[in-house]
């Protein structure tokens, strides 16, 4: 999965500036247009008030090639001018191709870019924002059998990728499981993002102070790691078609590494626990729906029509209103109630 999404050369992700939108594989929140932005913009003006000071950093990971970013600013230029003089834009990214496509998509907001990099600085006060990130980090993947847990690999077989098992490839595995107080049943496969754990935990270590907002989709442990989803959550996505989980020897998300995506639910349980190891605490976990509502009281009375349709897109239930989920860290703030907490908050 590293290999097929982030190779440098050949990689899935690596290889293009933008993967989402009609035109690409996916859509996102990001692709329905700048209302999403513009809502996550008053949360992140609230954070900075909060936090004080002459300088505001603002840090996205997993920015791409810098729409989101570009949305927020926008917003924040538009409504809160002191505010924008003030931000110093960071902007993380692992793909250099859509590294060097930010500055074109910011345009004249190309002014507030502090840095584009691959990785987050080494120490950080401000507020980071990730949109569906840790879905995309690589997963390893194991199965229950009657003699324990065993690991599934990529191994080439008859000519041909396949999955083969096999002993587990780190003692950390079997740890995660006994640490949550899960026990799978034999026959169950399930994901585990050691990755997306050690990301979370390195993220909040580098921040000094500030605020973390997550939005991806997945779900609490309890209920990742249960019988609805005992078939696992990898999957791939190919101009908007999903293979879905599959048990076969050669699934068809194994076929055509670096051609689509792959992606896994997010355990938001251990994700809540590695930013806990790192002295965040979780400030809040909603429905995006509930987030953005609560933030958009007085924006949704001046939408125009397109405006209207995109925020209803945003808000549907069972699409992305209730499939994504918003996950807010605090370190070294105290337990502010920040406004895209204040209404129904709910995990649905």
């Amino acid at each position: 999965m590293d290999l097929a999404l982030y190779h440098p050369d050949l990689g899935y992700y690596a290889r293009a500036v933008q993967r989402s939108g009609r035109a690409g594989d996916f859509f996102t929140s990001v692709d329905v247009g700048p209302l999403f932005g513009e809502l996550l913009a008053v949360q992140i003006a609230e954070m900075a008030a909060l936090l004080g000071g002459s300088e505001f950093h603002l840090a996205e990971a997993g920015a791409g090639n810098g729409r989101l970013a570009a949305d927020i600013l926008g917003a924040i230029k538009r409504d809160r001018p002191a505010l924008y003089q003030a931000t110093r834009l960071h902007l993380i990214e692992a793909s250099a191709a859509a590294r060097n496509a930010q500055r074109d998509t910011l345009g004249p907001l190309a002014e507030r870019l502090a840095a584009a990099s691959a990785a987050l600085p080494a120490s950080f006060e401000g507020v980071i924002v990730a949109n569906e990130l840790l879905d995309a980090m690589p997963v390893h993947q194991v199965v229950m059998r009657e003699p324990g847990l065993q690991e599934i690999y990529v191994d080439e077989v008859n000519g041909q990728l396949a999955l083969i098992e096999g002993p587990l490839s780190t003692p950390r595995l079997s740890a995660y499981f006994d640490d949550l107080g899960i026990e799978l049943e034999p026959g169950w496969t399930a994901e585990v993002a050691l990755s997306a754990v050690d990301w979370v935990r390195d993220a909040l270590s580098r921040m000094t102070r500030g605020f973390a907002v997550f939005i991806d989709y997945g779900h609490e442990a309890r209920e990742l790691y249960s019988v609805t989803h005992s078939a696992g959550t990898l999957t791939s996505y190919s101009r908007h078609r999903s293979t879905g989980p599959e048990s076969a020897a050669a699934p068809d998300w194994l076929r055509e590494p670096g051609d689509q995506d792959l992606t896994a639910h997010v355990d938001f349980t251990s994700a809540q626990r590695a930013a806990g190891a790192a002295g965040a605490t979780t400030l809040g976990f909603l429905d995006q729906m509930y987030f953005l509502m609560a933030l958009g009281t007085e924006r949704f009375a001046t939408l125009d029509l397109k405006g209207r349709l995109a925020l209803k897109t945003l808000l549907m239930p069972g699409g992305l209103g209730t499939t994504m989920k918003v996950l807010i860290f605090g370190k070294g703030v105290g337990t502010p109630a920040l406004t895209g907490c204040s209404g129904h908050v709910r995990v649905t």
